[in-house]
Order: C-alpha cells, then sequence, then structure tokens
C-alpha cells in the first residue's frame, strides 16, 4: 500500500518505490529505500507528512509518499 494511506502511529517497512531515478536518488539520500522501517508521525489532509527514520524526522510532500509502498 502507499504510504500516503498509513494513519500516524503506525509502523511500516518500505518495500519499494514507484518513480522515477531522481526521486528514487532524492529519497535515498533521506534514506527512504526498500527495507528501511519507518514510523509514521503526522498524516493528515491538509498539513504535512511527516514520517521519523533512523532517528530523524522528515517531512515529505503527499505526491511523494503516494510513491513510496509499505508493508
Amino acid at each position: 500500500m502507499p504510504l500516503a494511506f498509513v494513519e500516524a502511529g503506525r509502523r511500516v517497512h518500505i518495500v519499494g518505490v514507484n518513480a522515477g531515478q531522481g526521486l528514487q536518488g532524492r529519497l535515498a539520500a533521506m534514506g527512504l529505500v526498500p527495507g528501511t522501517e519507518i514510523d509514521v508521525i503526522m498524516n493528515s489532509s491538509r498539513g504535512p507528512f511527516i514520517v521519523a527514520v533512523k532517528g530523524c524526522r522528515i517531512i515529505l510532500g503527499h505526491g511523494m509518499a503516494q510513491k513510496i509502498m509499505v508493508a
């Protein structure tokens, strides 16, 4: 399922990224690669989408979160 559909408070694993090489590289630079465990901190229709990865909080656009597949 896309990360954009995960409610706040859940922990998920990234299983893939459905994006071009540019976005994949940008996400990889932030530590968002397949196999990584992430915590969804905030997911609201209005406002930022915030995740915690390896002790850091990252703000993503909802479009980016839609391309990150998680389980």
